[in-house]
């Protein structure tokens, strides 16, 4: 809630409320936790001097070989793009949409899913039927647990077009179910390209049509590759290595245990 788009997303209310008391809850943690490098660059943007303690969120991590093995399309099934999230403007999903018209690939659909928030959804379908788009796209509604898991091993590619994200959890799943992402700069994912699993683009409708361009004209084996490549990336999301470094910062906080090399004091 402390990135510079969500604060000035319905600025008033939430610079009335850091003034009045948000900024001296945040003034007295003895540390803060960033789950990014870009966010504790923006923690430290807004004032904020005590140590950080830079932890990524994890990630459950299912079976590899499970994973691996993805279950045969269909004969005549198109391939699918996946958006999972919330339903709300700072998504990105009107970039999308925009994006998806411009590409209007043949033999794909964009799958939406996630709850509808601030009734977001209906501008998102509008968009689609204005753009021309709507019979390619389908919202599935929210999903969790096992069907969530479903949705994933089901789609060929991920997208997230976010204008903002401290970390972007749904990434890090995506990765870990052997899908190949598509997410931007307002997402701390930078690593995507260097690991050959994903594009990290420029906010927009352009630099998302050219990354949805060049994914879908692999072919499924190279993006099966990619897949595998950010299956063995997100790897470091385990939640057991997670919880050691959590567990380490309280020691340290607690004085029975040396500072953390994820702890920055600068």
């Amino acid at each position: 809630m402390l990135e510079p788009w969500a604060i000035q997303h319905k600025g008033g209310k939430k610079r009335l409320a850091l003034a009045l008391y948000q900024r001296r809850d945040l003034a007295t943690a003895r540390v803060l936790v960033a789950t990014a490098e870009q966010e504790y660059v923006n923690l430290r943007a807004l004032g904020l001097r005590q140590p950080i303690a830079i932890i990524p969120n994890g990630v459950p991590l299912p079976d590899s070989d499970a994973v691996l093995a993805r279950p045969p399309r269909p004969a005549g099934a198109p391939r699918t793009v996946l958006f999972l999230g919330r339903v709300y403007p700072v998504k990105g999903l009107l970039n999308l949409i925009d994006a998806w018209a411009r590409v209007r690939p043949t033999g794909w659909r964009l799958q939406i899913a996630g709850p509808d928030e601030a009734g977001h959804l209906v501008e998102v379908l509008a968009r689609a039927r204005q753009a021309g788009a709507s019979e390619a796209v389908d919202y599935v509604g929210a999903v969790d647990g096992a069907a969530k898991s479903a949705l994933y091993r089901s789609a060929d590619l991920f997208v997230l077009p976010s204008f903002t994200e401290n970390f972007g959890v749904v990434v890090a799943e995506a990765l870990a179910h052997g899908l190949p992402v598509i997410t931007t700069h307002g997402a701390p994912w930078a690593d995507l390209p260097a690991f050959g699993c994903g594009w990290w683009i420029p906010i927009g409708v352009e630099p998302l049509a050219e990354a949805l361009r060049e994914a879908i004209a692999l072919s499924d084996a190279e993006r099966a590759a990619m897949g595998a490549r950010g299956l063995a990336y997100v790897r470091r999301y385990d939640w057991a290595d997670i919880a050691a470094q959590m567990a380490a910062v309280y020691r340290w906080v607690l004085g029975q245990g040396p500072k953390p090399d994820c702890v920055r004091c600068d």
